[in-house]
């Protein structure tokens, strides 16, 4: 397993083997252990085992299971942190994240463009007494101006939901921790196979493991990666007492999809690399955001980021609303869905639902315009979903 003059092995080698345990029959796919709790040789060995326990000394599946241990050493060892907890959900995720870490009195700043659901999160902690601050992501200015001494967390999207931004990371990361501020990033668009965020300075990933970690669009997941203290100090104690643990069916379903995710990813980004350059320039659209284009405002800083301008596409139709819907109702093989990372290219618009929540001011203030369409390019034939793309547009 070890690559040529270094023992750690490669990030895809990592996916396929890292973290694996078998059980005494020597199953060559890992286990799914379908149990909600564990049995003890005796009431002191109980005892013992509530008292202290090690990464494979397990007690009740909302606390740890065998399967979602798998998953969370072999995500952590892609993402390059010490630990992680596997959770029910992305928003989960986010949810733990930061509602483990905050308390009444505390300050968080936050990128402004944001998933709906994330704003709600941040939303729900104003509500319990934590002051929120949002910026303007792109601009370190605000930053430098919103982020202050005792500044708790800074959170924020690496490539933002759905236009697209790109934040200067290290950046970011250099100003919080001049403040002795955590980094808190969620990182659904840049995947783990394009990230490099720790190294770039998050002291916290986040991930919707529901998106390109499973691929396959099957099942809900989350996954929070940091120090081994910050995860099993203070995230998996709220997680595994108000109940936002990953299901061990789930997760071994995210250990399958982490074997294949480098070869889908790449294979991803490369069509959707193609199916930005075709719909650039095309007269029936007003723009077409794709960090890979070398017109998008953060190219570079994408390019030196992520090293790819990723799976997702956003463009813009003329017309609006109307001629948004129109597109749409005209695909073949896109799919209209809410969902993104899959095997499958999905379409969606954003204004009315991933984003509905937003008020009109709002929207046209992150650039969510009524003909804003966001597309994640799966694993078809580019040169089909162009196709497709072309008779759709009209």
């Amino acid at each position: 397993m070890s690559a040529a003059n270094d023992k750690t092995p490669h990030p895809r080698t990592q996916a396929v083997h890292h973290g694996s345990r078998r059980s005494q029959y020597g199953e060559m796919a890992e286990a799914i252990f379908l149990t909600q709790g564990f049995v003890y040789d005796s009431a002191e060995a109980a005892e013992a085992r509530f008292q202290q326990t090690g990464p494979d000394e397990f007690i009740y599946a909302r606390y740890g299971n065998p399967t979602s241990r798998m998953f969370e050493d072999r995500i952590a060892a892609l993402e390059g942190t010490e630990d992680a907890f596997a959770t029910a959900s992305g928003m989960a995720a986010v949810n733990g994240a930061m509602f483990a870490m905050c308390k009444p009195g505390d300050h968080v700043v936050a990128a402004r463009a944001l998933f709906g659901s994330c704003l709600y999160v941040l939303e729900l902690l104003a509500k319990f007494g934590v002051e929120v601050s949002y910026v303007d992501g792109t601009d370190l200015d605000q930053w430098r101006a919103a982020i202050r001494p005792g500044t708790r967390a800074v959170f924020f999207e690496s490539v933002s939901n759905p236009t697209l931004e790109v934040i200067d990371l290290r950046a970011v990361a250099d100003l919080a921790h001049a403040a002795g501020a955590t980094v808190v990033v969620d990182n659904v668009f840049a995947t783990p196979v394009f990230s490099r965020a720790v190294e770039q300075g998050a002291d916290v990933v986040v991930y919707s493991a529901t998106k390109h970690i499973d691929g396959g669009g099957r099942a809900l997941a989350g996954v929070i990666c940091g120090t081994r203290h910050f995860v099993r100090e203070v995230v998996e104690p709220y997680l595994k007492h108000t109940g936002g643990a990953i299901s061990p069916f789930h997760a071994w379903i995210m250990l399958n999809g982490l074997q294949t995710m480098d070869l889908r990813v790449r294979a991803q980004a490369e069509s959707a690399a193609a199916v930005a350059a075709a719909l650039h320039g095309d007269p029936r659209l007003s723009r077409v955001i794709y960090p890979g284009l070398p017109d998008h405002p953060q190219h570079d800083l994408a390019m030196a980021q992520m090293g790819s301008g990723g799976t997702m596409i956003a463009f813009e139709v003329a017309g609006g609303k109307e001629a948004a819907f129109a597109v749409l109702n005209r695909l073949r093989i896109i799919r209209i869905s809410n969902n993104l990372g899959d095997a499958k290219s999905i379409a969606t618009h954003p204004a009315t639902t991933t984003h509905q929540r937003l008020s009109d001011a709002d929207k046209a203030h992150l650039g969510i315009t009524p003909g804003l369409v966001r597309l994640s390019i799966g694993l078809e034939d580019a040169r089909d979903l162009i196709d497709d793309l072309s008779q759709a547009l009209g």
